[in-house]
């Protein structure tokens, strides 16, 4: 249900001699109060006009901070129902790191629900099959599923895996069971994994499953895991909603370090 809702934004809380633009600055305010709980889920906030007029500024500084909650994934603009809070802040963040890898995915498979959206036997691009060392003439069974966390959409994957693998399960099973086990199961549990990681705006197809506006940021981590004989067994690409998902790393310095670079 959409409840109007009341700002704490004056404009006592703007500084028109900062080098920060106003319209960042009414961002800023309203992000922190989204985030931090103050403005919750389904609040719809006050119509432009009313904050032209509290504010004393123009109509596009407010229309441009309302664009910018937007593409941050914090809000959606309707036409005739305005602008309303989308994130919602009691939905915790899932953290992943370098430290405990696998066992971190088993976790998040366990924490989140998974919903299989396809799954079909295809012929890899070369780069599929470059990544997977296939040969000429090989298949992969092309997996797309949408993960949620409490029931709000948290990750896209798209998953490719060796034609002979994926015989060893169902596809009854992969929307049940997290693809670390079933690998395990087959016999080519992952026991080392290449990843990539990148900041992508969301392109309209996977903003629409992710719930979020598109052009809002995504965390995207390419992966490809190897079994115990070195043999790749998974090739995925992960987008994660980047309010949903952190990635943390302990870094250490050894006493001879050079850390004059930066």
């Amino acid at each position: 249900m959409i409840k109007d809702v009341q700002l704490e934004i004056s404009a006592d809380d703007l500084d028109e001699a900062s080098s920060t633009p106003l319209y960042h600055q009414i961002y800023t305010i309203i992000r922190r109060d989204i985030l931090d709980g103050k403005v919750p889920v389904h609040s719809r906030l006050p119509a432009e006009q009313e904050l032209v007029q509290r504010l004393g500024v123009s109509r596009i500084t407010v229309k441009r901070a309302f664009n910018e909650l937007a593409v941050a994934g914090l809000v959606r603009r309707y036409r005739g129902r305005g602008t309303v809070v989308s994130y919602d802040a009691t939905v915790p963040t899932v953290k992943g790191g370098f430290e405990n890898f696998f066992s971190g995915l088993k976790r998040m498979g366990l924490e989140t629900k998974v919903q299989l959206l396809d799954c079909e036997m295809v012929t890899p691009t070369p780069a599929i099959a470059e990544t997977l060392a296939l040969g000429r003439g090989a298949s992969v069974q092309r997996i797309v599923r949408l993960r949620r966390l409490e029931d709000e959409p948290f990750s896209y994957l798209v998953t490719y895996i060796p034609e002979d693998i994926a015989e060893k399960y169902t596809e009854d099973e992969l929307a049940t069971t997290t693809l670390i086990e079933l690998l395990e199961r087959a016999g080519h549990r992952p026991c080392e994994a290449t990843q990539t990681i990148t900041a992508v705006p969301a392109q309209a197809a996977v903003a629409a499953v992710l719930g979020v506006t598109a052009g809002s940021p995504l965390l995207r981590i390419h992966r490809v895991m190897k079994d115990a004989d070195g043999r790749p067994v998974q090739d995925i690409t992960a987008t994660y909603r980047a309010d949903r998902y952190q990635y943390e790393m302990r870094l250490s310095r050894e006493d001879d370090a050079d850390w004059s670079g930066e």
